[in-house]
């Protein structure tokens, strides 16, 4: 399969009239070998405007990153394949958008930090070399090799790295630097849409707070919209606006923060994530998992994808799958709210 018809499949405009930055229509994606097909996001919808931060929050293996890839298209053209969904970016679908036309996009208007720094740097370029890199690749004709080396020593400092260290290889900064450096590379445009797929897993403590700081001043100072990809609801608390929880590749949850969190309906799986933060007001040693595994996403079951694991499950739940009960900007994809409804 070519990369050219690997999004052809779609039925969207290329453009439509939106005040809203980022728009995803019934994405569906799956990778297909020659022994199996593996259903990875299953008819997702998601907005999101200009300055607005989501949280997508969930197991490994719902579907996060693979939502993230699609935005850009980066997803491997090999296995990977979308025949359904549209991806609307400032009005104009990213699906049907030719290739050129997505290295334009990528890295100047949508950035993103990828997960994992060893491999997301090359290691035969200096971290400063990566930098410029970007930057003269979407920087203006006027932009000087001066102007531009500044701005790489701007981003260092922005992320706690000392401009001298630019002309060092990956090789010589620990984990946590690397990860740094891969924030600074996707800073470094200030783009419209930043997509930060667990953007302090590799960072201490005191540096985790040091970037989410700097991340939410580049949103309230630029305008910059994003997607924080995380398992950690505390993150989430701080620097998002809306969340989206998904599992096995759906968006069962969504809604404002002050939805999810202080909301008296929740969803049984995101009941059992918040079950699972340890609680130090608690005089116990033991944390409440939620039972069982994501389920196998080859073999999705019948109904609801998490009536295996849910403690309310009903023959219902087990056979058909939920409608989605609305209550504002809150919505939650599960029998136990369309039955109350009733």
């Amino acid at each position: 399969m070519s990369k050219k018809d690997l999004y052809k499949n779609t039925d969207g405009e290329k453009f439509i009239e939106t005040d809203k930055l980022l728009i995803i229509k019934n994405l569906e994606v799956i990778y297909k070998t020659d022994k199996t097909t593996v259903h990875a996001v299953n008819g997702i919808d998601l907005e999101l405007g200009k300055g607005e931060t989501i949280g997508l929050v969930g197991e490994t293996g719902a579907g996060k990153t693979t939502t993230a890839l699609s935005i850009l298209r980066l997803l491997p053209e090999v296995t990977a394949h979308t025949p359904h969904g549209e991806i609307y970016f400032n009005g104009e679908n990213l699906i049907q958008a030719p290739e050129e036309r997505m290295r334009d996009i990528r890295g100047d208007k949508i950035s993103m930090i990828f997960q994992d720094p060893m491999t997301a740097l090359n290691p035969v370029y200096t971290v400063g070399e990566q930098i410029y890199e970007a930057l003269e690749l979407h920087a203006p004709e006027h932009k000087t090799k001066e102007e531009l080396n500044a701005r790489v020593d701007e981003v260092l400092k922005m992320v706690g790295i000392t401009p001298e260290r630019k002309n060092e290889y990956p090789h010589q900064f620990s984990g946590g630097m690397k990860q740094r450096v891969v924030i600074a590379m996707a800073l470094a445009c200030e783009p419209e849409l930043l997509i930060a797929d667990e953007p302090t897993t590799a960072l201490d403590v005191t540096i985790q707070a040091q970037v989410l700081i700097m991340m939410r001043e580049l949103r309230d100072r630029l305008g910059t919209a994003m997607i924080m990809i995380t398992h950690d609801l505390g993150i989430v608390a701080q620097t998002c606006d809306k969340v989206a929880v998904m599992y096995a590749g759906e968006i069962i949850e969504s809604g404002t923060a002050e939805d999810i969190y202080n909301s008296g309906k929740r969803h049984p799986y995101t009941e059992g994530l918040f079950g699972s933060i340890p609680d130090l007001t608690e005089d116990t040693d033991r944390l409440k998992p939620i039972p069982g595994l994501m389920p196998d996403p080859t073999n999705l079951p019948k109904g609801c994808y998490f009536s295996p694991r849910c403690p309310y499950a009903t023959d219902k739940c087990r056979s058909e799958h939920p409608p989605v009960h609305v209550d504002g900007d809150h919505k939650i994809a599960c029998w136990l709210f369309a039955e109350k409804e009733e």
